[in-house]
């Protein structure tokens, strides 16, 4: 009798939160499925109306669409390889006592901390710059020419862009998790003879999948999402090169005034976010049931 009182008591105090976050989720979501069946242009208001499917029609002729659709995975698959590679291999580095170790790791850690437009426009002007780069006097150092990333490789510049501010997120966990590995273990493969790929293999990287599967979720969510790096450093271009799915709405809203179908792109950004989660939820739940 107590338990069952105590667990209403529960749902009872966590109610106001979970109604307020449903209505905070729900409201907005609401609002842009309903302007994507209308024909909205703030600049042309008259000609609201009920519009059925057409905006979705419209959106999915879009010669950007598929190039959006494309980019788009291609940045979050490019983005997890990098990040969750490197995670690794910097957790492992960082696992070593080293000289001025909490130094380092706050040195590591800091890209995350920085905005996504100030990252985008260190790497535009200071690292990328075809004139006066970073990447330009290096070239010029080994007597090549510098090359224009942003004109010639335009989504692997984004790609970079994005792994670097990333990087220390995966780090930071997979770090954590690394540490929490039993030392008894480490010794007694060790003294089994176990050589220190073997360790990594079957000991190291098991005890951190569980690790590697919440950083590829919560990663996958956001890099869904990517859109100040594009806006800052490339606008899209050239051409659709560097176009990704929220950025196409962006430019649908702001740019066109196609509100509607804005929020039809809107949904479509959601349904693929969704989607994607619902595996990434999937892997995740078959990892920790192992």
């Amino acid at each position: 009798m107590a338990t069952r009182q105590t667990r209403t008591l529960a749902r009872l105090m966590m109610a106001p939160s979970v109604v307020l976050l449903f209505i905070w989720m729900i409201v907005p979501l609401a609002i842009t499925l309903w302007l994507s069946f209308q024909q909205y242009n703030p600049l042309n208001p008259i000609r609201d109306g009920f519009v059925g499917f057409a905006n979705y029609a419209l959106f999915y002729s879009n010669p950007a669409f598929f190039f959006a659709i494309l980019n788009t995975l291609i940045i979050v698959g490019a983005v997890l390889l990098i990040t969750v590679v490197g995670g690794i291999l910097l957790a492992l580095l960082l696992d070593q006592p080293i000289f001025g170790q909490g130094f380092v790791r706050i040195l590591v850690i800091s890209p995350f901390f920085v905005m996504p437009p100030v990252a985008a426009l260190v790497w535009k002007n200071m690292i990328l710059h075809p004139g006066y780069g970073v990447s330009a006097d290096l070239a010029r150092f080994l007597g090549l020419q510098p090359v224009d990333w942003f004109a010639q490789y335009p989504l692997f510049s984004i790609i970079m862009i994005v792994a670097w501010q990333w990087l220390p997120f995966a780090t930071l966990i997979l770090l954590t998790s690394l540490q929490s590995l039993d030392g008894e273990q480490k010794e007694a493969a060790e003294m089994d003879g176990a050589g220190a790929l073997s360790r990594f293999w079957y000991l190291t990287l098991p005890h951190m999948s569980r690790a590697i599967t919440v950083v590829i979720l919560i990663q996958t969510i956001f890099l869904l999402a990517v859109y100040a790096e594009i806006l800052v450093t490339t606008n899209g271009g050239p051409g659709y090169a560097s176009t990704n799915l929220p950025f196409l709405v962006y430019q649908k809203a702001s740019l066109e005034f196609k509100i509607g179908q804005a929020s039809a792109g809107g949904i479509i950004a959601v349904i693929l976010a969704n989607v994607v989660a619902f595996f990434a939820m999937r892997a995740v739940g078959k990892n920790l049931d192992k």
